[in-house]
């Protein structure tokens, strides 16, 4: 079986980070947390629905979702 390129280029990518930082978890997401912050107002955040906005929405029941369960 060949390995996909794309998940090859990953691991690639995973484990020069993981060597980059020692591999110690907590220095690559403290990293990470450093550059969300510093990328500012270019990431969003998804508003949560108000309950006028809810009660608005068609409800959908599971069992229509999923017939013959």
């Amino acid at each position: 079986m060949s390995e996909d390129p794309i998940v090859f280029e990953v691991r690639q990518v995973r484990e020069q980070l993981a060597k980059q930082f020692n591999f110690d978890v907590h220095a690559i997401f403290e990293d990470l947390r450093k550059k969300q912050l510093s990328a500012g107002p270019r990431l969003t955040r998804r508003q949560r629905p108000t309950k006028t906005e809810q009660a608005a929405a068609p409800g959908q029941d599971s069992a229509t979702l999923h017939p013959g369960r």
